[in-house]
Order: C-alpha cells, then sequence, then structure tokens
C-alpha cells in the first residue's frame, strides 16, 4: 500500500532507546559507507543575504538496509536569540527492496542522538591516550546530551566540565547527565581558557551567538577538540597539529566561519569513516594537538531513523496517511 506512516516528535519521544545503541547504529552506517555501500552526495544549502536563514537538503541511500532517504532542515531567526528561532527538520525514508514508502518522520530526536555519538565516536578515535577530563561548550540540544556520549565511549574520564551560561540549559545537562550516569557530576566552568588548557578532550556545541572561542594557544599538547557547533576560534583548526573531517566536502560548505583572513580552509589529514574502518590514520601521536569537524552525514540519518520508524512499527506508532491517493 502506498500508504505514508507519519511519526510526529511525539511518537519518537516515547520511544527508548540506549546510547550504546545509538552508537553502534551509527558506527555501522560510518563503516558501511567506507566499505562503498552506501552513498551520501554532498548536501546543498541555500540562504537569503542578510543570513537570517539557512535551509539543508542531503539526499542518500543506506546500502545495508536498502533505504533511501532525504534530509531537510530549516532554520528561521539566526539573527534573533534563542527562544525567538524556528527549526524544522524532517527525514523521509523509502524501501529500495520494495519501491514503497517507510514512514516520514520529525527528524530532531535523531539529529540530537547522531550527533552526539558522532562526536563520541570520535573521541574515542582520536583523544590523547589515558584521556582523564573532558569540557563541553553550550548547553543547547547538541550539549545536553554530549558528555553522557562521551562517557559511553571514554569511561576513564573523571572530570567533566561545562562552559554555558543559560541557566534553563545548565540545568538540563546536569539532568540528562544524571538520567544516564546517577553517580557522575558536572563541573561549571566560568574561566574558559584555564578548562579548555586542562581538557583532554572540547566538544564545542554552542550557538552562533555565544560568546565562547577557545584558541589554539590554550589547548594543551594532545588535546582534541570537536567542533560541531560554534565555541572554538578558526586557530584551532589551522594551527592543528591533524585535522580529521566526517566530510571534507561538508566541512568546505558549512565551516566558512572557521576559514582564515583569505577566506581558506586547510586541507583535512583523513576523513572519518577510513579512520573508523582502520584504513586511515587518525592520531599519530600522543602530544598532536588533533582537530576534528563534526559535519553530519545524512547515511547515519538514514540508519538511525530507519531502527526508530521499525521501533515504532512495532509499538504501533505513528498515523498512516495516503498521500498518494
Amino acid at each position: 500500500m502506498k500508504q505514508l506512516r507519519i511519526l510526529s516528535t511525539g511518537d519518537l519521544a516515547g520511544i527508548d532507546i540506549s546510547l550504546a545503541d545509538v552508537i553502534a547504529t551509527v558506527e555501522g552506517a560510518y563503516r558501511t559507507l567506507h566499505a562503498g555501500e552506501s552513498d551520501n552526495p554532498r548536501k546543498l544549502t541555500v540562504a537569503p543575504r542578510d543570513g537570517h536563514s539557512v535551509a539543508y537538503a542531503m539526499l542518500g541511500r543506506d546500502g545495508t538496509r536498502d533505504v533511501v532517504a532525504i534530509k531537510t532542515s530549516y532554520k528561521h531567526g539566526l539573527d534573533k536569540g534563542r527562544d525567538e528561532q524556528h527549526y524544522y527538520t524532517s527525514l523521509t525514508l523509502y524501501d529500495d527492496a520494495t519501491g514503497l514508502p517507510v514512514a516520514m518522520m520529525d527528524c530532531a530526536r535523531i539529529g540530537s542522538l547522531r550527533t552526539p555519538a558522532v562526536s563520541a565516536l570520535l573521541a574515542r578515535e582520536l583523544a590523547p591516550p589515558g584521556a582523564r577530563s573532558a569540557l563541553a561548550i553550550g548547553t543547547g540540544t547538541q550539549g545536553r546530551l554530549a558528555l553522557p556520549f562521551l562517557l559511553t565511549t571514554l569511561p576513564g574520564l573523571d572530570r567533566l566540565m561545562l562552559s554555558g551560561t543559560h541557566p534553563d540549559g545548565i540545568r538540563a545537562v546536569r539532568d540528562e547527565l544524571h538520567r544516564h550516569f546517577p553517580d557522575r557530576e558536572v563541573e561549571v566552568v566560568e574561566d574558559l581558557k584555564a578548562a579548555a588548557s586542562d581538557a583532554d578532550v572540547v566538544v564545542a556545541t554552542a550557538g552562533g551567538h555565544t560568546p565562547a572561542a577557545v584558541e589554539a594557544d590554550w589547548l594543551k599538547a594532545g588535546a582534541l577538540s570537536v567542533l560541531v557547533g560554534h565555541g572554538l576560534a578558526p586557530s584551532t583548526l589551522h594551527r592543528a597539529d591533524r585535522v580529521i573531517a566526517t566530510s571534507e566536502a561538508q566541512m568546505n560548505v558549512t565551516g566558512t566561519d572557521m576559514a582564515d583572513a583569505n577566506g581558506q580552509l586547510p586541507s583535512v589529514d583523513a576523513e572519518f569513516p577510513p579512520v573508523l574502518a582502520g584504513a586511515a590514520k587518525g592520531r599519530t601521536g600522543a602530544d598532536e594537538r588533533v582537530f576534528a569537524y563534526n559535519s553530519g552525514l545524512v547515511v547515519t540519518d538514514i540508519a538511525l531513523g530507519h531502527h526508530f520508524a521499525q521501533l515504532a512499527l512495532t509499538q504501533g506508532l505513528g498515523t498512516e496517511v495516503a498521500l498518494w491517493q
């Protein structure tokens, strides 16, 4: 039947999934992509000249699941405060074996899980040996799960730091950490330079209006800095000993705010899928300062979205719509 199952924000919110399951699903998508079994073309983007909004479209195919999908994201009010912004993102999945639609879903929860899972995988592969301390910058959607995911792949972390200014966001970070790791606490830091200089792993997830900007000189030898949103100065990229990106093409599209005075971005030393698969080197020395650019690949959205869709189907969630009838 050519009916489309719609999975709303509420439908997906009720689905229980472990952090380890999310990480395994995302890691599998990367490995399948590296094996040449999936397709992840460069994302398309459009934005008005005044920069008040931005929209992305990403098409991909998961060869393991035989699923084709398209993800769209639209954010409005980039020139306004967080409470005045609007953000909509959706994922539509099709079964490439039967030719039938699988589901259309709100992709916000998928993205809120997929992105910190990727950061955690980057940290697992690229953090300095014996990493003990981590600093998360930002308390928005991505910042709230950054530390729990990091602890899942780096259980040896014993100092967790947070740089943030929004009381509700800080409270949400603490709540998420306690939900997954009830015995762990996060230290809210005011001196960003001091915190960054003590961190083995820095994950920057802040929004575009953040005043936070960690400089390369602040980082200790061997530190890993992961850029998801904002919170790192361009020097951390340009002066890094090694640069890894989930996708160099996407970094060149979405990472222009990290360009140097000539508008240039450095070449990456390796992309993450082959690093994860063991076909390329990530870190090559304990004292290397490594910069990692975390730009979401749609194949990870497809894998996690399809997993959620299957869980939703077994639970009878969603609404079927006769869109093509």
